[in-house]
């Protein structure tokens, strides 16, 4: 496993990184939610439509509830979305996409929780799949056990595959550490790494 020991954070280059709609009131995030759709910059708002940020909010509590009773001890309530090892495709989702990537050794493993794919298809049960991986937050040594199990799975997509096959493994990390030094970082390096 030691060609992923980095997480990744994908993101608009205009925008930078680790900017988080859930940090924002409903009333905010929905105006920069329809100017996006407006604009056709983002792919899961126009899914969701008026209500993205009621699911968003409703799947990251579930997460969060989730991870605190595996143990977890997250510091925000709400996460920053980061890919365990590279995922080429994400970068084409943005029109101009950059990518921070971080050793996952400079995080709290407490503070991180993991899904075996996408947290929206993680939790989204309209697909019907039944995987032992859906509807599921993984510590750091169970998401181990799990990739064992399944693999990597940026190493076996392909874009033919259904949408609900997960493309990646999602960190959600829970704390602002790593998160404000790589953004400082980012920042004093004039918005390039």
């Amino acid at each position: 496993m030691n060609k992923h020991m980095h997480l990744y954070h994908y993101f608009e280059k205009e925008t930078g990184p680790f900017v988080s709609l859930s940090d924002l009131s409903d009333d905010e995030a929905q105006k920069i939610i329809d100017n996006l759709i407006c604009e056709n910059k983002t792919l899961a708002a126009k899914t969701h439509g008026g209500d993205y940020m009621f699911y968003r909010r409703l799947i990251e509590n579930k997460a969060h509830s989730l991870f605190i009773k595996k143990g977890g001890k997250p510091i925000r309530q709400t996460p920053y979305y980061m890919v365990w090892g590279e995922c080429q495709h994400l970068k084409s989702w943005y029109k101009c996409g950059e990518y921070i990537e971080i050793p996952i050794e400079e995080f709290d493993m407490n503070s991180i929780s993991f899904t075996y794919g996408d947290t929206f298809i993680t939790y989204d049960p309209s697909h019907g799949k039944t995987e032992e991986y859906r509807q599921c937050v993984y510590t750091y040594d169970e998401i181990l056990e799990i990739i064992k199990k399944y693999g990597w799975p940026q190493e076996s997509w392909n874009q033919d595959a259904p949408w609900w096959q997960p493309t990646y493994i999602e960190a959600q990390v829970w704390s602002d550490i790593a998160i404000d030094k790589y953004k400082l970082l980012y920042d004093i390096n004039l918005n390039k790494f």
